[in-house]
């Protein structure tokens, strides 16, 4: 069995160009949903292939990585308009990085308005493989109804419904046209031929056997990236598709050497996960050797079971097949596995880092021990999402890298888990700290039926450069404090910075304590505690507080074409530009570097989506605090003191 992946942005047509694929032969079909993954496993001229499908949108392209890490060759859907090359840049991004084979198919070419060339010079501004085209259209007008193999130089006209017709090679523009696309594909395909290159010098025809084994060895060694194209709706182009999938995409051994890299060679890959309600943890697993079967160690455990695509029990797989693993919980989603371990994830495979936050509250209290255990799960199952708690409330936090995302792992805690949450952004870590340097003596005095309460201390509060933090130190004489309270002091100082007369949390201040009094009998630990917290308090507010937001260092990776709209969008957003650079990870891309407030990252998400289409993704990371002034201010820490009141 053979196994590729689909992909493309949304309403390009990969779900019906599977279904067509997989129809082609007439045999039945089997499939099965793995949460957000399609398994569609099905014949053609005698061999088994398996089709993944994924959602389109940006968002699930970095679980695209999960997928390819079990395919043989990728097939990137595209829109048949240059405009919507941007839109295709996350997945040839993901491709690239994981040197998977990667054929392209331009669909809906029924609708196309666009030249072919100028969509394939669009896609080529994102990734370093050159394309080739491997055909061109042949037009009645503005339609096209048919197709010209630049490799075998026949012509087939379209039939809706049907396998395409033969007929006779056209003249004229069309044989212009072709000349010309197929003398760059013979280039192109030359640049890693020595003997093609020969021939063209010497001014020989190659022939098209050998050609198209070129063409098989180029994609095997993810040389060129061949297009093809036509319209999966129509059934048109559907067949040419197929047979150069199974003429030229590797063989299972290509990927199992990829994933080797320099340590051992897997027997098998886990690449994708799910929950599911009574059941427990399915995974799906690929063999990529021989061995993988019910009872055998895989992944340093036994595996429990093995179900075939659409059901039915598995046994024991071919070399690669792809079955479902259940009681298996050793294998983990993302990992090349031997008999006796899993092996380390690939560097390709880290996704981008979640963008989207927020925090979770449980309908049902009780419910809140069984979401800790359900979010740990379901870690297990997703690795683009993440978990945190919020400092402040100790609640949970998702992290998940979009709105369609934590939308589809909401269902899967509600679904799965029978967890209904409610969800909030998390809170903006607001400070304060003081403007100016004051002193203050402060005496605690309590007396109770017993002995009393008596504390009398004397401090400096001073404000220290941004990022110190908090320091105590003391200049006590003679013992007006003794030694063994001063601990006393510092602790009750730190905590009344845990909420100051603005309501937040204090940072960066210097306290001294200079003088004080004790009593031989009414003074304790707790005495001096007390006179620590009370005192800082009373002159926190003497010294000019002031409130501070958090300004994180945000990198934004965008495709080149979006970074200059994204000055002004920071800009507006009270950021700081620090400049942009080219992504030297992939090309097309650029990184945009800024400093942002902490509060505008929610209103940065939104406007990103719309600005870039859902392609760009951010990197963030606290950097500092700074001073925030005026009505602004004063508007956050008068809504602060009434929430806490």
């Amino acid at each position: 069995m053979r196994c590729f992946t689909v992909l493309g942005p949304s309403q390009s047509g990969k779900s019906t160009l599977i279904r067509r694929l997989a129809g082609l032969d007439g045999d039945a079909v089997a499939s099965e949903s793995l949460g957000v993954l399609e398994l569609t496993e099905f014949g053609f001229l005698g061999d088994r292939w398996c089709a993944l499908d994924l959602p389109g949108g940006a968002e699930y392209a970095a679980l695209a990585r999960g997928a390819l890490m079990a395919s043989d060759a990728a097939v990137l859907c595209v829109p048949p308009d240059p405009e919507a090359a941007m839109l295709c840049a996350p997945y040839l991004r993901v491709i690239e990085s994981a040197g998977t084979p990667c054929l392209i198919f331009i669909n809906r070419m029924d609708a196309a308005r666009a030249r072919l060339r100028d969509v394939v010079a669009a896609l080529q501004g994102y990734t370093d493989h050159t394309i080739v085209l491997r055909q061109i259209p042949m037009r009645d007008g503005d339609d096209v109804i048919g197709a010209v193999d630049l490799i075998s130089e026949r012509a087939w006209r379209y039939r809706d419904g049907q396998t395409s017709t033969l007929v006779e090679m056209p003249g004229g523009p069309v044989a212009e046209r072709e000349a010309e696309a197929r003398a760059e594909l013979l280039e192109a395909m030359s640049d890693y031929d020595d003997s093609l290159l020969e021939e063209l010098i010497e001014d020989r025809v190659p022939a098209s056997g050998a050609l198209f084994e070129i063409a098989s060895r180029e994609l095997r060694d993810n040389a060129l990236v061949p297009a093809f194209m036509g319209s999966a709706e129509r059934q048109n182009g559907i067949m040419r598709l197929m047979k150069a999938l199974r003429h030229e995409a590797p063989a299972v051994s290509v990927l199992r050497a990829r994933l080797a890299s320099d340590g051992p060679a897997p027997v098998s890959v886990a690449f994708h996960a799910q929950i599911r309600k009574h059941l427990g943890k399915v995974v799906a697993v690929r063999a990529l050797d021989e061995g993988v079967a019910t009872g055998q160690q895989l992944g340093g455990g036994n595996l429990g079971g093995l179900h075939r695509v659409g059901g039915g029990n598995a046994g024991t797989l071919a070399t690669g097949a792809v079955a479902l693993a259940v009681k298996s919980d050793q294998l983990a989603a993302g990992h090349p596995l031997t008999a006796d371990k899993a092996l380390g994830r690939p560097d390709w495979t880290a996704s981008q880092p979640p963008m989207l936050a927020r925090v979770l509250k449980p309908g049902n209290e009780r419910d809140e021990v069984r979401l800790s255990a359900a979010l740990t799960r379901l870690a297990e199952t997703d690795p683009m999402m993440a978990t945190a708690t919020e400092d402040e409330t100790g609640e949970p936090v998702i992290l998940a890298q979009g709105p369609l995302h934590l939308r589809h792992l909401l269902a899967v805690l509600a679904d799965d888990f029978g967890i209904e949450v409610d969800v909030r952004p998390p809170q903006v870590p607001w400070r304060e700290t003081i403007s100016k340097r004051v002193e203050v003596r402060y005496r605690h005095r309590k007396q109770t039926g017993g002995a009393g309460q008596f504390a009398d201390v004397a401090l400096i509060i001073a404000p220290q450069t941004r990022g110190a933090g908090f320091g105590f130190d003391e200049t006590v004489k003679g013992g007006a404090v003794p030694r063994n309270y001063i601990p006393s002091v510092e602790a009750g100082a730190r905590e009344a910075t845990e909420r100051g007369p603005l309501g937040f949390p204090v940072i960066d201040i210097a306290v001294t304590l200079t003088d004080g009094k004790h009593h031989a009998v009414d003074s304790s630990d707790h005495a001096f505690r007390t006179a620590g917290r009370m005192g800082l308090r009373e002159g926190l507010a003497q010294a000019g507080p002031l409130l501070l937001q958090a300004i994180d260092r945000i990198s934004v990776h965008v495709p080149s074409a979006c970074s200059g709209a994204l000055v002004p969008l920071v800009s507006g957003l009270k950021g700081q530009v620090l400049g942009f650079d080219r992504d030297p990870a992939a090309r097309g891309w650029d990184v945009f570097r800024a400093n942002l407030p902490a509060s505008a990252r929610e209103d940065l998400l939104q406007a990103l989506a719309g600005a870039t289409q859902g392609t760009a993704w951010i990197e963030a990371e606290f950097d500092h605090f700074e001073e925030i002034y005026g009505r602004e201010a004063d508007a956050i820490s008068k809504a602060r003191l009434e929430a806490l009141a």
